[in-house]
């Protein structure tokens, strides 16, 4: 594994929530822990309402993941652009995030232990 990476699977079941509805729950979440930033909860695309889910044209590239696609997240009362993003077909040593979702946490944006 990519020697700053280190990717285990999250304690307990964590729920994402835009503009106050659930997007999503899960007890297979992934936490992804990578140098000094904070961890990040990866969760199974199957966990996931993705019909709140609309793939942006953005894409951004990391050394030590590949490339990320995002998603807006539609909400009754907003859109949050880029909210989420997925590695489609990421880097060997991080092949346990693929078909996984992970969410920037904003205003009217959570992602939460439960």
């Amino acid at each position: 594994m990519t020697s700053n990476i280190t990717i285990t699977p999250a304690a307990g079941t964590w729920v994402v929530r835009a503009g106050g509805a659930v997007l999503g729950e899960s007890s297979r979440a992934l936490e992804l822990v990578e140098g000094d930033y904070p961890p990040v909860i990866y969760f199974p695309r199957d966990d996931i309402a993705m019909a709140f889910l609309d793939a942006s044209d953005r894409r951004t590239t990391c050394p030590h993941k590949g490339e990320a696609s995002y998603f807006s997240i539609m909400s009754k009362s907003r859109t949050y652009e880029n909210a989420a993003w997925s590695y489609e077909s990421p880097k060997d040593d991080v092949a346990q995030i693929a078909g996984h979702l992970a969410f920037y946490v904003q205003d009217g944006v959570a992602v939460e232990q439960v």
